[in-house]
């Protein structure tokens, strides 16, 4: 079984909406209505201060959503794990309407569970030898 995790950069954001946790909720329910994702509690807020943003993260059933603000750069991060398949998610296009976003960063890692007996399993039922699995981080810069 196959599950997938978003590493999400936003830039030119407006400063406002991002030390705003009325505005991040508005991002996280959007993020949950539009991916029918199952949230198992209450979304958690801290709110550093001035000129810090916010952290927030909300337990799924499907694993998390994280945010980390930063108003002072008018950046944002987030990562939403869903072990469960899910659709993409316009990132960009939501992120420039939610928090005004000029430049969005996505990253999709597919997420490959290994199975009772230590080998891996593909969503087609084949099972790759471990050793020979490329990292999902062998594009990135050192």
């Amino acid at each position: 079984m196959n599950g997938s995790e978003w590493v999400v950069e936003a830039y030119g954001c407006d400063p406002a909406r991002l030390g705003d946790v009325h505005a991040l909720e508005r991002l996280f329910d959007a993020l949950v209505q539009e991916l029918a994702l199952n949230p198992v509690g209450d979304a958690l807020w801290h709110r550093f201060p001035m000129p810090g943003g916010v952290t927030g993260m909300l337990m799924l059933a499907e694993s998390h959503l994280t945010v980390h603000t930063f108003p002072e750069h008018a950046s944002l991060c987030m990562n939403l794990f869903c072990c469960t398949p899910k659709g993409d998610w316009s990132f960009s296009k939501r992120l420039g309407e939610l928090v005004g976003a000029r430049e969005v960063s996505v990253r999709r890692l597919d997420r490959i569970y290994v199975s009772e007996d230590g080998r891996l399993e593909t969503e087609d039922g084949r099972r790759p030898d471990l050793q020979r699995l490329p990292s999902p981080f062998s594009s990135l810069p050192s």
